[in-house]
């Protein structure tokens, strides 16, 4: 409905001249106002709507599928195969067009919304009337055009009910950590792990929705106009579903999956705190980064322990890889970013006494549930196993064999089924209800609103996981508000503050479960409980020098998470971007942390956002930092103007975020942004090795010299890229120079020396996990086996004796050993790779920078180091074998669903999209890769 929010527009300051305004797009038109040079992928299929007669189909009649269900999972997996050595021709058999509206003789299906059922009273049913949905017959994208900005937001709500209703379901409710009473007792540490994170109870998520107007003027005062008109769309589909046919009408409009998990009645109304549910999922799962300190803190803890003091620190700050000078960066010209930089000799750094630290419970009265039994895996666990991955690969015009910048780039978000993203076209003028959007890409279901990932125009973005520090850790002071004179104790439900005794603010979500025939945990529940404080929500308790304290987590986008709208909505927009600053100028209105890039005509450009605080000088953002009680509003310790009502602070401005403008090319695989950028606290990962390098060989060896690139060259390079084995590609050659080290006196010489020859040849061929002629197995199989089963003995030996085991276990709290392939099919963002790669070449006297404080495999000693490397090496062989390295593969997904049965190794490694519906996908080969994919190359600037 047009809100009264939506009635104040035409006196905001968002509206265009009259001049300016446009007449309706022409619904279908093909490349009006198209740029051209836009192709995407996003697999398996557009279509994640099944009724359950089709899901009975599936399941027992032979595997048969709704139209557009994996139409494009083919054109994403084959790719393995083509690559390297793509020609320009095959590029466009693997990305499908991406043109605005459909080419003629690709109309599936034209319709409009049936206006005579309604979701509310209340709703304007002229907007029904006002939107023209046209369905492609090549993949079933909805392009949907609005004869206003009111009426295309409808349009958005209707096409995202109809492709991804259950999926959109599910989502908002595990942005409320309520799923498991929704889908069943498999969820519930998925609920414990979303209740720990982001606790919200109904009223902040509609004073979320409420403030957005006071936090961002008039285009917070659009989004809400948006944000309604959306919720109406969806709601009328619903209507539409519940009310339809007569005959059969519930096995045919309502999605089956309901009916498998026990709600036959079908969804639930939507409202606006669902968008605000859904909108927190996805920033706190990628837009995020930092609230490590206490992680930190144990690790310090560990290090004293051990080493002392003084070399304990030293110790510490070897593995926290903070500012790690050999850690490649986005930009490359050198120009420093300074953010998160401690100062030599902080104040208030509140270390926990020794032995002290506990994690605050999650659930309140009983244990959890034991593990539960279902029919499927916890449907978001790999979503919320992500650290945050995607990548990006621009190379400027000017290295550019077409004289046009090129762009490669996506998310990498996991594999679904139906997939998490969905793709939508979107145009609407510029009229009374808001400016006008042309704007085609991909958005997470539930807030599709606008496209989030795409094309506009003339140009295209894209966006990386950044995870710069948003989030700080507090310790305040217990006490008893009862008793607030007495000395505190651990258990105590108060904090000091303002120079009293505050009761924390308790947060409890209840959840029920029964089983069903998705879910057949039995009939169960918990009650979820947080405790939140003026300066964020309580994560751990501890004894500092004998006083009891609570460490609480401040994240900057917390009481935020809708606010970042304002810049995807710019983004869609022509108006708002017509060149590379007002770009820079929308992806600075985000508060998430993401890395950001553009391509247009001309120009190649990336900008960092998020909502960076602005730190006193005294305090470091490593550790959790001692908040005086007596200190109240003022809070000296905490950010900058830190407001505790409103959570408001001041912020670091756009010009010290990490940016660069037609840099030669640019790339970025969740790597450090730029120099004196600090890694974020909880990342250890920002070392001399990182999986970016796999991209920047590849494109600089394509513009080395007189080079330039074409379109399908960049898509090599990307593709080479996604089989990598980091460990093979980077950390081998310098591990195999330190086993060659006195080896003809090493114990099983002869089979060192036969592995040694294998792993050679494999870093020499790439070290790829790839299988390239379809027959099952990689092509390096016993290479790889070896690498697998080396790996983690490797680290051990090098480590493990002069770290000492506390130590060694401790710091894989925060960061593991490896970052393997698996089903969620991101990979090596994150491990020790970094920390061999700089030990080895210390100990074998090459050239290092930002070496670590001391030498580490064999106590520095090269020829000791040398043994206990071909020790371990000997161990590896002696367990290399599939049996025990990939344990229940080849699984009977890979035996059913791929053909030939490929080894157990490549079914370890395959892809397997996690069932949301009724409709399972079949693995498919690994590839580090973004989910949805554009490749760009924009001809023509729009006027």
């Amino acid at each position: 409905m047009v809100t009264a929010a939506a009635a104040t527009l035409a006196t905001a300051l968002l509206l265009a001249p009259a001049g300016a305004q446009a007449s309706p797009p022409t619904a279908g038109a093909y490349q009006d106002d198209d740029g051209l040079g836009f192709r995407n992928i996003l697999p398996p299929g557009q279509n994640g709507f099944a009724t359950l007669p089709e899901i009975s189909t599936f399941l027992f009649g032979g595997g048969a599928r709704p139209p557009h269900n994996n139409d494009q999972l083919d054109e994403y997996d084959d790719i393995v195969q083509a690559a390297p050595g793509l020609t320009e021709d095959q590029v466009d058999g693997f990305y499908k067009d991406a043109s605005f509206g459909v080419q003629g003789g690709d109309v599936d299906e034209t319709y409009t919304p049936d206006c005579a059922i309604v979701s509310e009273p209340s709703v304007d049913s002229a907007h029904c009337d006002d939107v023209t949905i046209v369905r492609d017959a090549g993949a079933g994208v909805p392009h949907v055009y609005g004869a206003d900005r009111a009426a295309l937001m409808f349009g958005a709500g209707y096409v995202g009910a109809e492709d991804r209703l259950f999926f959109m379901d599910v989502v908002r409710h595990l942005g409320r950590a309520d799923l498991s009473s929704f889908l069943g007792g498999s969820n519930a540490a998925t609920d414990r792990s979303t209740w720990r994170d982001a606790p919200y109870n109904e009223a902040d998520l509609q004073q979320q929705f409420d403030d957005a107007d006071d936090n961002r003027g008039a285009e917070g005062l659009q989004v809400q106009a948006d944000v309604q008109n959306y919720v109406d769309g969806i709601n009328q589909y619903i209507a539409e579903a519940r009310d339809g046919p007569a005959v059969d009408q519930a096995l045919s409009t309502i999605p089956g999956e309901y009916y498998l998990t026990n709600h036959p009645a079908g969804p639930d109304e939507w409202q606006v705190t669902d968008v605000i549910a859904t909108a927190l999922v996805v920033a706190g799962q990628f837009g995020k980064g930092g609230g490590g300190e206490v992680g930190n803190a144990l690790v310090l803890e560990k290090a004293v322990a051990e080493f002392g003091a003084g070399d304990g620190r030293d110790v510490f700050d070897d593995f926290r890889s903070r500012e790690d000078t050999e850690a490649p960066t986005t930009v490359h010209d050198g120009t420093p970013f300074p953010y998160g930089v401690p100062p030599a000799s902080p104040d208030d750094v509140a270390l926990p006494d020794p032995g002290t630290t506990v994690q605050e419970p999650i659930v309140a009265g009983p244990p959890p549930p034991p593990k539960a039994k279902a029919a499927q895996p916890p449907p978001f666990k790999g979503l919320l196993d992500l650290e945050g991955a995607s990548n990006a690969l621009l190379v400027s015009d000017a290295e550019s064999e077409g004289d046009h910048p090129l762009a490669v780039m996506g998310p990498q978000v996991g594999y679904f089924s139906p997939q998490i993203l969905t793709e939508i076209d979107m145009h609407a003028p510029t009229t009374g209800e808001g400016l006008g959007i042309d704007a085609r890409g991909a958005a997470f279901a539930g807030i599709n609103l606008y496209v989030l990932l795409g094309r506009g125009q003339d140009y295209a973005w894209s966006a990386t996981s950044a995870g710069q520090d948003i989030i700080d850790t507090y310790a305040v002071e217990l006490c008893d508000p009862g008793n607030p004179g007495d000395l505190g104790d651990l258990s105590d439900d108060g904090y000091r503050f303002d120079g009293g005794c505050e009761p924390f603010e308790v947060l409890e979500r209840v959840n029920a479960w029964s089983p069903s025939a998705a879910d057949s945990t039995p009939t169960g529940g918990q009650t979820l409980h947080s405790l939140r404080t003026k300066v964020g929500i309580v994560s751990h308790r501890a004894e500092i020098g004998g006083v009891p304290y609570a460490y609480t987590k401040l994240r900057a986008t917390y009481m935020h998470e809708a606010d970042s709208a304002v810049g995807f909505a710019a983004f869609n927009q022509p108006s708002t971007m017509e060149d590379v600053d007002e770009f820079k100028a929308a992806a600075a209105q985000i508060d998430n942390t993401f890395n950001w890039f553009y391509a247009d005509p001309e120009k190649i450009a990336y900008f960092n956002s998020g909502a960076n605080p602005v730190r006193p000088a005294n305090v470091d953002p490593n550790l959790p930092v001692r908040l005086d009680p007596d200190l109240g509003e003022t809070l000296d310790n905490a950010w900058s103007n830190f407001d505790p009502a409103s959570v408001s602070f001041d912020r670091a401005p756009a010009a010290a975020h990490p940016q660069v403008v037609d840099q030669d090319y640019i790339t970025s695989w969740n790597n450090k942004q730029a120099p004196d950028y600090s890694a974020a606290d909880e990342k250890y990962s920002f070392g001399p090795v990182q999986r970016v390098e796999s991209l920047d060989e590849r494109v600089e060896a394509g513009i080395a010299g007189a080079e330039t690139m074409t379109r399908a060259e960049l898509v090599d390079a990307m593709e080479d890229a996604a089989t990598v084995d980091l460990r093979g590609s980077q950390v081998l050659p310098v591990a195999l120079k330190v086993v060659k080290t006195k080896l003809n006196k090493a114990k099983g010489k002869k089979k060192l020396k036969k592995a040694i020859k294998t792993l050679k040849k494999w870093n020499k061929a790439g070290a790829h996990r790839r299988d390239s002629d379809g027959d099952g197995v990689y092509e390096d199989t016993k290479a790889v086996r070896i690498m697998d089963a080396w790996w983690p003995r490797l680290v051990a030996a090098q480590f493990e004796d002069e770290l000492g085991s506390p130590l060694y276990a401790q710091i894989q709290t925060m960061m593991g050993l490896d970052n393997a392939p698996g089903a969620s099919g991101s990979a090596y963002i994150s491990g020790w790779y970094g920390y061999v790669d700089k030990d080895l070449r210390s100990v074998l006297g090459d050239p290092v920078d930002s070496p670590y404080s001391r030498e580490y495999c064999g106590g520095g000693k090269l020829k000791k180091c040398a043994k206990a490397l071909q020790g371990s090496l000997r161990k590896a062989l002696a367990n290399d074998d599939n049996a025990t390295l990939y344990p229940g593969f080849p699984n009977t997904a890979c035996n059913n669903q791929v053909s030939p049965v490929p080894s157990a190794q490549w079914c370890k490694d395959s892809i397997r999209a996690t069932t949301i519906g009724g409709i399972s996908q079949p693995p498919i080969h690994w590839q580090n890769r973004p989910t949805f994919q554009q490749v760009v190359e924009p001809q023509n600037a729009v006027p």
